[in-house]
């Protein structure tokens, strides 16, 4: 019984070893993927930085040229970090107290891409059949209202769908399997749709007014 019994505790040993290893895999793939994904909207960011014009909905206001390149040239270096801190934060998931802020970071980021995809989505299919008017600032001129919410639905939106479900994936690999994993993926979810029901409210005028930016 003895023998078996230290049969047990070493194949216990080796599944979470082989646990561990796949675990880490699976970040550095993830890790890589989310920065691809975050690498080239920051050089579609940096392109209307640099003056460009192209698949733009509308017109920008003469004299406020300047104003629409600072704010893409702002999303550009946030978005820039955004690919490169996926590859940062890889040596620091096997430290404890590094690993613990990264769990916070990818809960918050997660939360936060994944709510504004779902309450923009949902705001531009009301704009779409006319039940809700986006009111647009003076830096533009012009707006076709139907591209800029087609623009945003299959393409803005996505982004920020698709990088908050990547980092709530690291998060959930980081945590391992257990108890924590679950509380931390239900506390998200939580928030997400507690944030898109109010996001919503908003976007329909019973909660404040909706201002796209």
């Amino acid at each position: 019984m003895a023998k078996t019994g230290v049969t047990t505790v070493v194949e216990r040993r080796d599944r979470a070893v082989l646990a561990g290893d796949a675990d880490s895999r699976r970040l550095v793939w993830v890790s890589v993927a989310a920065g691809i994904w975050a690498l080239w909207y920051t050089i579609y960011r940096a392109y209307y930085a640099a003056g460009g014009t192209a698949f733009l909905p509308g017109t920008i206001q003469e004299g406020s040229e300047g104003e629409f390149q600072l704010v893409n040239l702002i999303g550009a270096v946030v978005i820039g970090v955004a690919a490169v801190l996926p590859a940062a934060m890889l040596p620091l998931w096997s430290r404890r107290w590094p690993r613990r802020m990264l769990l916070a970071l990818c809960w918050v980021v997660a939360v936060g891409c994944c709510m504004h995809a779902l309450v923009a989505m949902t705001q531009r299919v009301l704009s779409l059949t006319g039940t809700v008017h986006i009111d647009y600032p003076p830096v533009w001129a012009s707006v076709n209202y139907r591209v800029a919410d087609l623009q945003d639905l299959f393409f803005n939106e996505p982004w920020f769908l698709v990088e908050g479900l990547a980092f709530g994936a690291l998060g959930w690999i980081g945590l391992g399997a257990g108890q924590a994993r679950r509380w931390w993926t239900l506390s998200a979810l939580t928030a997400i749709v507690a944030l898109l029901l109010l996001g919503v409210l908003v976007v329909v005028g019973v909660v404040g007014k909706a201002i796209v930016f």
